[in-house]
């Protein structure tokens, strides 16, 4: 017989892995930043495409259906990319919810630089805009007073976060099904939302129309487009750990770490 060893883990082993992820989280904040540029563009691009080009009015029925039909073409070009980069986003929200229910390490790094390079991205886009397009407008903005526009915000954010978490436990649904329910929610309580402060329910998109206008810094826009969203992201996701049991998968893993 021939005797075995078992080596011992070297240090250097390690290192590997740390440089690994190390390139795998420059890539996320690179692809953030890439992602919100490209978003800010996609949504001027299409109203552009529609009535411009296409020659529908603002309030003409056929030239809505067209820009709402074509917004649901460009999620599912978004949700590709999404794949794609391997978790890239353009959304703080949406990493938000998912950071929440992770570890601290992960909370930090999306918190201190995936959302401000999501920021940053709209905000280039919308510069690169306004420079090409000076009469494109200036985004969306508050028709209300603040407590309602906050509590609109926080009501769209608190259901588009709550389906976004029901379809990420379905597992056995498809990607397309689950992008197509994704989509057509988003587009829906974008429409409910237009009217009062845009329905936008992300915070980045919003800081680079702001940002451009001049007033990313007054208490309308801190309240209703950041600290509301940010609120309901929160109380959705503790709602939704609080009613829906996790899969048994995941209380495996929970057994597992607890046996340990």
């Amino acid at each position: 017989m021939t005797a075995t060893y078992s080596v011992p883990p070297n240090k250097e082993s390690t290192k590997p892995k740390e440089k690994m992820g190390l390139v795998s989280r420059r890539r996320l904040v690179v692809s953030d930043f890439i992602m919100s540029f490209m978003w800010v563009w996609s949504s001027v691009l299409i109203k552009m495409f529609v009535h411009t080009i296409l020659g529908y009015g603002a309030h003409d029925l056929k030239g809505d259906i067209l820009k709402h039909a074509i917004s649901v073409i460009n999620m599912f070009f978004f949700a590709f990319l999404v794949k794609a980069t391997k978790g890239g986003a353009y959304n703080p929200l949406t990493i938000l919810s998912g950071a929440i229910s992770g570890d601290l390490t992960n909370f930090i790094f999306t918190v201190a630089a995936r959302i401000p390079a999501q920021v940053f991205g709209s905000i280039t886009g919308v510069r690169l805009i306004i420079a090409a397009f000076p009469n494109i407008g200036r985004g969306p903005r508050l028709s209300i007073d603040i407590h309602r526009g906050a509590l609109t915000e926080g009501c769209l954010t608190f259901a588009i976060v709550s389906i976004s978490l029901g379809l990420s436990r379905r597992s056995h649904a498809s990607t397309f099904m689950k992008t197509w329910i994704s989509s057509l929610s988003k587009l829906t309580l974008h429409i409910l939302g237009s009217d009062l402060t845009g329905g936008c329910m992300n915070p980045a998109s919003v800081m680079g129309w702001a940002y451009a206008r001049g007033d990313h810094i007054t208490k309308e826009h801190i309240h209703v487009y950041w600290l509301a969203p940010i609120q309901a992201t929160l109380l959705s996701v503790w709602t939704f750990n609080l009613l829906v049991s996790p899969p048994k998968d995941e209380k495996d893993k929970q057994r597992e770490k607890k046996s340990e």
